[in-house]
């Protein structure tokens, strides 16, 4: 009989742990959660106090299997999941269908996978915290309830297939609400004066700018002139210390941020590689929105600041969380083993680890020390403006040794400050240079995946399990999605005054221009106002917040969790049924453009099973209605009557080539050429309303050489057999079926008979598998 057996949730966790425990233990992987809430029907029992109904998940069976007979074979069985709720809840799942005896079964929870944490865990072992396992329970049976009563009414106002979700749909609203605040921001301009001063030894240059903005261009041209001829003097120099603190170690949340901000991580992305460096033992658990650092990591800190760097750069620290329902881990994600600067792992992983070492070494470090000046420069033209010159210099760089915070766009300062020369108060300047520069207000900025999961995290939205799904989900639903804009040019205004002569120059600009931002789709934008309008509860961000205050509350055992799914479903589910019973004559998010000019029929946009679409006339006319699907780029709530119209020019006639017909039209991959059953791709840079017959021409004769330079031989004893040049290499093509060529033959050089052996005597192809979907929970 086995004397121990250790179950975890993942089969690299139990490697790992199987290395630091003797032969009296086994440890094997319940590889995430061994069942589930029934995936038909609602899966809870709401008439018998939210009773859920737990199956094994089908993909599990032989697991559970395996498991129960090691467990009845064991001594004592070591439940060892994550110690956040969702493994406590994996424990429980398994005690319940392994049938374990109480007695023979123990509880053991560690956030990081070392000799020392495991040995320890098994000396301190523990129940099953039945809090933890009902604070789990209220949000997966909640969640299943929001999804599977709105999304039916989804299906059925809006289009099919669409799924309703309760942190989701919040996350979509608030990507929705800032895509808006774009749309609505009109940016104002303004005018920014700079200048470039020369101090009295006849070389060094102090740059400045002026302490007012001017909002027109006659208002800086008349500042500029009235430069002419003035005098410069140093009319104040202000110096003042200054220091900058360290950030406190990672916890998810800023983890996910970081890693986005320096290494260009997305979020899930992060998790994963996080994951791998948990389970290999490098790191300590990876979901926790605590700051505290254990006293053997605060020892190895400073042990390590000290050698490295010296004593003057040590500062021990205990960072308290502020996030007031902390609960997912006790300590901070940190090194296990802060003396490893380096790992043996993959580049990825060897990035975080790096990234996630540097942090925690930099919060136990001394502040850096600055020196802040400012200049002030008096105009003799006593119109009470200054010009201010800021510098700022590092007197001891501290932490900054090891590490220096990134910031987003939201928070980034234009304002770069540097080395300012030596300068007295007093002294005369010479004005080399000063420029007036249009500039225009920011508009708000799009949401990167980082900065969603600090809006989220801000509102008490979600939980350091849950930032990553759910930003996964909204994307992999089709409600957002991560894109770049194009941006517009603007035109701008610059003013110079040089040697007493003023110059105006009109640039141009590109703004508005977006990279790799969450972007809201049609669907998105739709489902939300539909949401919004008619369940208000379910999309409130503090409603949200709240229940997750309730889910804290649970684990601690202040409340029940059918007390908190009672409050909730009594509110909710009537609202499902008064919404799901009313009837509306245009389906939700339709919108009217105007009147077709040529028809005199309504014009509108609408959504579909496959999407957004134009429509001309409507279902009661007597001819069909026309229709059109939007092109990429054009959006429901934006696009214009002129816009649309165009849609309804293709397929348009382009001319001839060799006496036959090009049309020029869209199709479900973009837009392409057409002769007879011949088609090319319009690549980016050509517009298929006005690309010309000679522009076709070209596209068409490119695309002919590339696939002259493809076929290799052809057989005129059989059109559909040919000797193609292929991204792998040459291949014999029949049939719409390709061949390998076997090694030793020339491709160029094989004759009709020797190819269709090669055809005859091929393998029967096996249907391809299709991928089956990892069990839910899996980590």
């Amino acid at each position: 009989m086995q004397k121990n057996l250790v179950i975890v949730e993942s089969p690299a966790k139990a490697k790992t742990i199987e290395k630091f425990l003797g032969a009296d233990y086994k440890v094997l992987s319940s590889y995430g959660h061994i069942r589930d809430l029934k995936e038909k029907g609602l899966g809870v029992d709401v008439n018998n106090n939210f009773k859920p109904e737990y199956v094994i998940s089908p993909d599990k069976e032989a697991l559970v299997k395996s498991l129960k007979k090691a467990s009845k074979e064991a001594e004592t069985v070591w439940l060892a999941s994550d110690e956040d709720r969702e493994g406590e809840a994996i424990s429980w799942h398994l005690s319940e269908v392994l049938g374990l005896n109480p007695k023979a079964s123990k509880r053991i929870v560690f956030h990081e996978i070392t000799k020392n944490a495991i040995l320890n865990a098994i000396e301190h072992p523990r129940d099953i915290d039945a809090n933890l396992v009902d604070a789990q329970q209220a949000r997966r049976v909640l969640d299943r309830i929001v999804g599977f009563e709105l999304s039916p009414i989804l299906w059925k106002k809006i289009m099919p297939s669409l799924s309703a979700g309760r942190v989701q749909s919040v996350a979509v609203r608030l990507i929705v609400e800032r895509e808006r605040e774009i749309t609505r921001f009109n940016a104002e301009n303004f005018f920014k004066v700079t200048a470039v001063f020369v101090l009295p030894d006849g070389k060094s240059l102090l740059k400045a700018e002026l302490n007012e903005r001017f909002k027109t261009e006659k208002e800086a041209q008349a500042f500029l002139e009235s430069l002419i001829g003035a005098t410069f003097t140093i009319e104040d120099i202000n110096t003042r210390p200054g220091k900058k603190s360290p950030a406190p170690p990672f916890t998810t949340s800023t983890l996910q941020q970081e890693a986005s901000r320096k290494i260009g991580f997305s979020v899930s992305q992060t998790m994963a590689v996080a994951q791998k460096l948990y389970e290999a033992g490098f790191i300590t658990y990876m979901r926790t929105d605590s700051l505290n650092l254990s006293n053997l990591a605060l020892g190895a800190a400073k042990k390590e600041i000290t050698i490295e760097f010296g004593e003057k750069y040590l500062n021990i620290h205990q960072y308290h969380t502020k996030s007031k329902g902390a609960q997912e881990a006790h300590e901070a994600i940190r090194p296990t083993y802060l003396e490893s600067r380096t790992i043996k792992a993959s580049a990825q992983e060897q990035k975080l680890y790096e990234l996630i070492w540097k942090r925690t070494i930099a919060s136990q470090m001394a502040d850096a020390e600055t020196e802040r000046t400012t200049v002030t420069v008096g105009i003799s033209a006593d119109s009470g403006l200054k010009f201010l010159a800021n510098g700022e210099v590092i007197k001891f760089d501290g932490f900054l040794r090891v590490y220096r915070e990134d910031i987003d766009d939201e928070t980034a300062d234009e304002t770069t400050e540097g080395l300012l020369p030596p300068v007295k108060t007093g002294e005369k300047l010479a004005l080399d240079e000063a420029a007036a520069a249009e500039k225009q207000t920011q508009r708000p900025f799009r949401y990167t995946e980082a900065s969603l999961v600090r809006k989220l995290e801000e509102l008490g939205i979600g939980r350091p399990s849950t930032y990553a799904p759910t930003i996964s989900t909204i994307q992999q639903r089709g409600y957002v999605e991560k894109g770049n804009r194009e941006g517009e040019s603007r035109d701008f205004t610059t003013l110079t005054l040089k040697n007493s002569k003023i110059s105006r120059k009109v640039k141009s600009e590109i703004v508005g221009f977006d990279k790799g931002k969450l972007l809201p789709t049609d669907s998105g934008i739709i489902v939300t106002d539909f949401l919004t309008e008619k369940f208000p509860r379910v999309l409130d961000y503090n409603f949200t917040a709240n229940l997750e205050k309730d889910f804290d509350k649970i684990a601690d055992g202040e409340i029940k969790w059918t007390d908190t799914l009672h409050q909730f479903y009594d509110g909710f589910h009537p609202v499902v049924e008064k919404v799901s019973a009313e009837r509306k004559e245009h389906k939700v998010g339709e919108r009217n453009l105007g009147t077709d000019p040529k028809t005199g029929k309504p014009v509108s946009v609408k959504i579909g099973r496959f999407g957004p679409f134009v429509q001309i006339g409507s279902a009661d006319d007597e001819e069909k209605p026309q229709f059109a699907s939007l092109a990429k780029g054009q959006s429901m709530e934006t696009v214009t009557l002129e816009e649309v119209l165009k849609l309804f020019d293709l397929p348009r006639t382009v001319g001839e080539i060799g006496g036959k017909t090009v049309t020029a039209a869209v199709g479900r991959f973009g837009p392409y050429l057409k002769i007879d059953s011949s088609f090319v791709s319009i690549p980016k840079g050509y517009n298929p309303h006005t690309i010309t017959i000679e522009e076709a021409e070209k596209l068409f004769a490119e695309k002919k050489e590339k696939e002259a330079k493809k076929l290799l031989k052809s057989f005129a004893e059989d059109g559909d057999l040919q000797v193609l040049n292929g991204r792998y290499g040459p291949y014999i093509c029949y049939k719409k079926a390709n061949y390998k060529i076997p090694k030793g033959q020339k491709p160029e050089a094989l004759t009709y008979d020797e190819a269709m052996k090669i055809v005859n005597e091929a393998p029967e192809k096996k249907p391809a598998k299709r991928a089956s979907a990892r069990g839910r929970g899996k980590k």
